[in-house]
């Protein structure tokens, strides 16, 4: 319903040419767009300057670029921020959630919000926080992108998706909002694991702390570290496991249909083991055939000879 009367309301300011979002925007920008902002002081009847909370400053240039940038910071906060100084109970104030404007909208039923927050509720951070974690923990409202189905860069959407993980597990203030335990040594939890570096460079956490859905894009059933994947055959086999997640996007598919060499050649996230040719094995026992065959026939020649 809400997002049906926004609907009604943009097209109406669209069709008298007037739009105050940018308006809107500047207004709450002006403090909240810098680190430095002022107040006036009625204790000492003159203007101060202050720091701002660092977690409230915006960066309006990443805003810009995010899927949100149309938006009316009241459309997601409340109308009772216009006033300043702002009333210090609308910290309390809950956020609204993906579902408060998507839900429903058949606009944007290929997301399939609701099956995403279905699978949501069976992962580790759903059980552990319950309505603590929101989507906003790792989606960030202000600067959020459609990455992953429109970029053509592996290596730009696997660097997108980690920093979402990073943004808490390396950060020690963000994580204790919601853990009573102290941050994982990361290095340490993937000391088993071979070449570290080229690992997260090029593959995406969720790859193997996710459960993998045939019928969702990104997959957000996040799994106990008990759970997470182990086995290398996983990824590196023909029958890949990142064929069934970070290579399931449309616009990635072109890199499957060229082949094993063109995949060397043009994917910088070329996974070993994982982009065997058929010709080429058929055409590898062929060759190991006929040399066989050359030695043997050279055996036989040379006994006879002598």
């Amino acid at each position: 319903m809400r997002t049906y009367y926004r609907n009604i309301v943009t097209a109406f300011l669209l069709f008298t040419g007037f739009s105050s979002t940018a308006e809107d925007q500047n207004q709450c920008l002006k403090c909240h767009g810098n680190h430095i902002y002022s107040i006036h002081n009625e204790w000492t009847e003159r203007t101060e300057k202050r720091l701002m909370n660092p977690y409230f400053v915006i960066d309006s240039v990443r805003m810009s670029a995010g899927v949100h940038q149309s938006f009316s910071c009241t459309d997601c906060h409340s109308t009772d921020y216009g006033t300043y100084p702002h009333n210090g109970e609308l910290k309390l104030e809950p956020m609204a959630g993906c579902l408060d404007c998507h839900g429903g909208d058949e606009k944007y039923a290929s997301y399939q919000f609701e099956k995403i927050e279905e699978e949501f509720g069976k992962s580790v951070h759903a059980q552990a926080c319950g309505d603590a974690f929101t989507c906003s923990k790792c989606h960030d409202q202000h600067y959020y992108q459609v990455t992953a189905r429109n970029s053509e860069s592996v290596t730009g959407i696997v660097r997108y998706s980690n920093e979402m993980c990073l943004s808490c597990h390396d950060n020690m203030q963000k994580y204790q909002l919601l853990s009573e335990g102290q941050k994982p040594e990361l290095v340490e939890a993937h000391s088993w694991l071979p070449n570290k570096n080229l690992h997260f460079e090029h593959v995406r956490c969720i790859e193997c702390h996710t459960e993998v859905v045939d019928s969702l894009m990104i997959s957000h059933n996040i799994m106990p570290k008990e759970n997470a994947v182990k086995r290398c055959v996983e990824c590196h086999t023909a029958d890949s496991r990142l064929k069934a997640s970070l290579y399931k996007y449309q616009n990635l598919q072109s890199r499957s249909e060229n082949g094993m060499m063109g995949n060397i050649l043009s994917n910088e996230s070329y996974v070993i083991g994982a982009y065997r040719n058929p010709l080429l094995n058929w055409g590898s026992i062929l060759i190991f055939c006929v040399v066989l065959l050359g030695v043997s026939v050279h055996i036989i020649f040379r006994i006879i000879k002598k």
